[in-house]
């Protein structure tokens, strides 16, 4: 038996990923015995993969061709509200069922080798499949403290979920984040602040994590995120002398609203205490609106890494950090960190489009 692997959809879920593996290591655990494996369904990974297949963190990295349901044209009709509860709890199990079977074909994979089986964002396929094989794992949030502001699981279940739920925990369907049979826990970084909740959550911060790190850790990290770290510690140097403002990109609306919003926020919070700043645009690694483009005056910060990686760039400050969406709890080089969340985009979309929790009904 092997002793871990993890599945990963995103540039933070390596992050977080790096910082279990470093965490077993500094309790006297071996070093380079997880796999990694790196979903394509919904981010290019690009030239991180070799990085991580040479850090020395993992035995093996393999990427995963992950199918969303809509790549198979046969499931359309079980996916279609028939007006009827029981009619569509028909079609969700048949649905469940058929969904694994179809993506089992892409899964690169033996997963009964692994002792321990970590999943990010166990919505997406992968979470359907080990359903399917009745295997065990360990799901963890998608994003920190993602729950709070949306929370997926009652949200796409809106409705009876409690009846939902419990079809989830009897292997009849499957619900995401902690509802599944098969699912042994749902790892959080902060249980408190969660509306609802559930009794497969378990919580550790991720600041713990980040404490254990040594200066030999970080460097690790920063050589397998950082394509061109010179390139990148260059463009991070401008204006040091000035206000400065770093401004998340994020795969928000079409793209010509997307555009719009950025124009603004770069325009409403592009001052500080009246001055003129340096701005950056730190780009979402799914979002490819060409930034550089678009904003020829503001420096474009590559979307190939966490924002978490700043962290660990020595003497990096900058005045104000502006979110939309993205949680900003972990940033620490910043005197300023404002979220605008759903007041923000209401005047760019419908609110309810966005504002999720809201609608969400047992």
């Amino acid at each position: 038996m092997k002793d871990r692997i993890y599945v990963c959809h995103t540039f933070y879920h390596v992050y977080v990923a790096c910082l279990k593996e470093f965490h077993i290591i500094h309790q006297g655990g071996n070093a380079g015995t997880a796999t990694l494996v790196l979903s394509k369904m919904s981010n290019k990974f690009g030239s991180m993969v070799q990085r991580a297949r040479e850090c020395g963190l993992f035995e093996e990295v393999i990427e995963y061709d992950e199918k969303v349901d809509t790549f198979f044209p046969e499931l359309a009709p079980l996916r279609v509200n028939t007006g009827s509860l029981p009619k569509n709890m028909i079609n969700r199990i048949k649905f469940c069922r058929r969904f694994a079977q179809l993506q089992e074909q892409y899964v690169p994979v033996d997963f009964t080798k692994y002792k321990e089986i970590f999943v990010f964002c166990d919505s997406d396929p992968i979470g359907y499949y080990l359903n399917y094989k009745k295997i065990k794992y360990h799901a963890l949030e998608d994003g920190l403290n993602c729950i709070k502001y949306g929370d997926t699981a009652r949200y796409d279940n809106n409705g009876h979920f409690k009846f939902k739920a419990w079809m989830s925990a009897m292997g009849l369907i499957f619900i995401q984040n902690g509802y599944g049979k098969y699912c042994i826990d749902m790892e959080v970084n902060d249980i408190s602040i969660l509306d609802y909740p559930c009794k497969k959550y378990v919580e550790l911060p991720r600041e713990s994590l980040v404490q254990e790190l040594t200066q030999d850790d970080k460097d690790l990290m920063l050589k397998l995120f950082i394509e061109n770290m010179d390139e990148l510690q260059a463009q991070l140097d401008e204006g040091r002398d000035k206000p400065r403002v770093l401004i998340l990109s994020e795969p928000l609306c079409e793209l010509p609203v997307r555009e719009q919003i950025f124009k603004d926020l770069v325009n409403e919070y592009g001052k500080v205490n009246g001055k003129e700043a340096v701005v950056m645009i730190k780009q979402h690694p799914r979002d490819y609106l060409d930034y550089n483009k678009l904003f020829p005056d503001q420096i474009i910060l590559a979307g190939t890494f966490p924002m978490e990686m700043l962290n660990f760039i020595k003497g990096l400050k900058f005045d104000r950090l502006v979110s939309v969406y993205t949680v900003v709890d972990s940033i620490k080089f910043v005197d300023e960190k404002l979220f605008l969340g759903d007041d923000f985009m209401d005047k760019y979309e419908a609110p309810e489009i966005h504002r999720i929790n809201e609608q969400i009904k047992d």
